[in-house]
């Protein structure tokens, strides 16, 4: 007679490597999600400007405050604690207040190819001539007899560093904006105040198709 085979008896069972493979993929995938999430959630500790700051300004600890905020990967592109020397940073470009400091917009030593000019201004500025601004600097000669000559722009796209309003800077009280102008048009603008022409800034319209 035959033997019917044990159906309750322990068999050998494999498992296949195929499932095994997947659930290694699936975990590690997990654990690559989890990394990515708890990066994106640390905060990470950078300095922001306490004021705006033009370029050629030198920073140091004092003009800057402490953020913790969370950035992710993008966290080694602004300026920590740690990258600041002991002297202190140039920008190289305007940082405005409370703007997280951007390590691309700072050397150790000034480069800068501007140099600052002081010049009165008779009259009001118009409101979005500020800090950091863009102008144009128009200057009119005085002729004989009071005229003045037609007015021609002395330097186009000039940079509002500062706009001082102490009796100092200007004889007689008033207003005087401190720009950023190129080097090599420093000489015509001191000929120009000293000469006496009218100066007057204008918001420069940069990138108008008019």
């Amino acid at each position: 007679m035959a033997q019917t085979p044990d159906r309750g008896g322990r068999g050998e069972r494999r498992i296949d490597p195929r499932l095994v493979l997947g659930i290694l993929l699936i975990a590690a995938s997990a654990v690559g999600v989890w990394a990515l999430v708890a990066g994106l959630d640390a905060d990470t500790e950078v300095y922001a400007l306490r004021e705006t700051a033009t370029p050629g300004t030198r920073i140091d600890a004092d003009d800057l405050a402490l953020r913790s905020v969370r950035l992710g990967g993008a966290a080694d592109r602004y300026l920590a604690p740690g990258d600041l020397p002991e002297g202190g940073l140039v920008l190289t470009r305007t940082v405005a207040g409370g703007e997280l400091v951007p390590l691309s917009a700072t050397a150790e030593e000034d480069a800068s190819a501007l140099a600052r000019v002081v010049v009165p201004v008779a009259g009001a500025l118009p409101g979005t001539v500020v800090a950091g601004a863009t102008v144009d600097l128009w200057a009119a000669e005085v002729l004989e007899r009071g005229e003045v000559a037609p007015p021609a722009v002395l330097v186009a796209g000039a940079e509002v560093a500062a706009i001082r309003t102490d009796d100092d800077f200007v004889t007689g009280g008033g207003l005087a904006v401190e720009l950023l102008v190129p080097r090599e048009r420093v000489a015509a603008v001191l000929q120009s105040l000293a000469a006496g022409d009218v100066v007057d800034l204008v918001e420069a319209r940069i990138g108008s198709g008019s």
